[in-house]
């Protein structure tokens, strides 16, 4: 086992005692690699320290699923008034906030239809009841425009295949693409399906995500594990006839063909996305079980009835040495030492995956089983903690995504307050891709404290932006006591802890931020970085320090 403990250099200049040697045991936790033997004992001694680091981290992934098939977690039931809905995904919005989440997956096209107008599927159903039914305003603009003023990502998450939950296409709206273009379209296990193996539906599908990046604001594409559809006892997928169309000539095994066809899907929209935007990013969620061992000697060590190259035709291990993804979250829905598919197993599988490229690696994150008899290790308080304890030992994982909002929100077990209070007790900023961009913007200028007034209790912070800067928002550091005026350890990933990120106000270059938390009688040194869209972050302003007289 070896210990990074190369990370500390400097720290001890910009923190107090306290933080200082709380970093230093969290990162003695932190090995190069680790076997998941290693990593299962570990994990089992719920070790405190290793979440501290958690807490500590300067960049991670915090991400919800916000899913609306089915109205899962918004709106919270179809039909309701458009001012309803709008007040209810800005409740999400604090609930991210106060849970210090960096990132929310929101599913835009949880099937053939869509949360937009659109020229490629009609309105969905989720928000009025109806498909096909204007809801009197653009839920997804509304939702990049508040969830970017806090902040937040705003990842769009689309099912790409799904049709329908149900398998009747006359039930479909009058303009419903698959409706239109019923060639495109296979009934399978009671619901409806886009052909993966047609090219026009290929096609179709591409150009609608496409309209999407075009028309939004959005940071990224996201894709979950529904390709071709999980396996139904006994069926078949009934793609016989595209197969001798389209793969025949080309593959003796239909399988592989498949395969083919979901990698040019991926492949294509990956390329296709940064052509319009480079800087959107684009990450799947797949299943969490590649292949087994016993199938192939490089799959992970699981006997998982179900793999994402076996059963849903989705090779992750081409996706990711081609490149074609900037994040993959494998949905690691399983407790630590599930007998067919270990939690501990899998993450040191998917970290030894992506170690050679440049594509991130986040866990899904089965908030849905907390408090869960079945089985009854869900039961345990610990066990979540643990398994995020277990992806701090990984250097390759930056981050988590929880499925999904509305679990988290239920704090079963009190998994959300250990959340607020211990494991995100500290904001993160989004972890950088440099394939995307590695510019920093120009630091913030002239940097002021001052007592608040005006009946706001704390200290006023004024800066100005420099002009033309590339600025998305800014963070705000604060140490207690005196600090150095100039720190120059932020581009090596140390810096003081990171009290909150503020939005630029776009109308003037002058920008500002009370800290109401700031305590009478204390002393305080703040330090201001400017953070631009892919996270790239200055070098601070020149720190000021002031003592809170009231």
């Amino acid at each position: 086992m070896r210990f990074s403990l190369d990370r500390l250099r400097r720290v001890s200049k910009l923190m107090s005692l306290s933080t200082f040697l709380s970093v230093m045991i969290a990162l003695s936790l932190l090995p190069g690699i680790v076997t998941a033997d290693e990593a299962t004992k570990a994990t089992i001694q719920a070790n405190s320290n290793t979440l501290a680091s958690s807490s500590l981290a300067k960049r991670q992934l915090r991400a919800a699923w916000i899913a609306t098939v089915e109205n899962t977690d918004w709106p919270s039931k179809p039909g309701l008034p458009a001012e309803t809905q709008k007040q209810e995904y800005i409740t999400h919005l604090n609930e991210l906030q106060q849970m210090r989440l960096n990132a929310a997956v929101v599913q835009v096209r949880p099937a053939a239809d869509a949360f937009y107008p659109s020229q490629y599927a009609p309105w969905s159903q989720y928000l009025t009841g109806v498909q096909g039914k204007d809801p009197g305003y653009d839920p997804l603009a509304f939702m990049v425009g508040e969830t970017h003023r806090r902040n937040i990502e705003f990842h769009a998450w689309f099912n790409p295949y799904r049709v329908s939950m149900q398998g009747d296409v006359n039930k479909l709206a009058t303009n419903n693409p698959a409706r239109q273009h019923p060639e495109w379209v296979i009934s399978y296990g009671g619901k409806l399906y886009y052909n993966p193996g047609e090219p026009s539906a290929r096609e179709f599908i591409i150009n609608s995500i496409l309209e999407v990046v075009r028309n939004y604001d959005i940071d990224a594409v996201h894709l979950d594990d529904y390709f071709y559809p999980y396996k139904v006892d006994g069926q078949d997928f009934p793609d016989n006839a595209t197969y001798q169309r389209y793969g025949a000539g080309r593959f003796a095994n239909k399988n592989d063909w498949r395969r083919d066809n979901v990698n040019l899907f991926v492949s294509s929209l990956s390329s296709r996305i940064k052509q319009i935007k480079p800087f959107v990013k684009f990450g799947i969620s797949p299943f969490g079980v590649w292949r087994n061992k016993s199938v192939d000697p490089t799959g992970s060590d699981t006997t998982a009835g179900v793999t994402n190259y076996d059963d849903l035709y989705a090779d992750t291990r081409t996706w990711i040495k081609n490149n074609w993804l900037d994040y993959i979250a494998p949905q690691i829905y399983w407790n630590i030492g599930y007998p067919a598919a270990a939690y501990e197993k899998l993450v040191s599988w998917w970290a030894n995956e992506v170690s050679k490229g440049h594509v991130q690696l986040y866990i899904g994150q089965a908030a849905y089983k907390i408090g869960s008899s079945s089985p009854s290790n869900w039961l345990n308080a610990d066990e979540m903690p643990n398994q995020l304890a277990l992806n701090a030992r990984y250097p390759q994982v930056q981050g988590s995504i929880f499925f999904s909002l509305k679990d988290l929100n239920a704090n079963r077990l009190g998994f959300k307050q250990r959340l607020i209070n211990d494991i995100y007790s500290q904001p993160a900023l989004v972890p950088t891709m440099s394939w995307l961009g590695q510019t920093s913007p120009q630091p913030p200028q002239y940097l002021q404290s001052f007592q608040a007034t005006g009946g706001q209790a704390g200290v006023a912070l004024l800066w100005n932006d420099a002009l033309n800067n590339t600025t998305a928002y800014y963070a705000v550091y604060r140490l207690g006591g005196n600090g150095q005026p100039t720190y120059t350890g932020y581009s090596g990933g140390v810096s003081p802890p990171l009290l909150v990120t503020v939005a630029r106000n776009q109308s003037s270059t002058q920008q500002s931020f009370v800290d109401t938390s700031a305590q009478p009688g204390n002393t305080y040194t703040y330090y201001i970085t400017a953070v631009d869209r892919l996270h790239n972050e200055s070098q601070p302003a020149r720190g000021q320090a002031i003592t809170l007289r009231y």
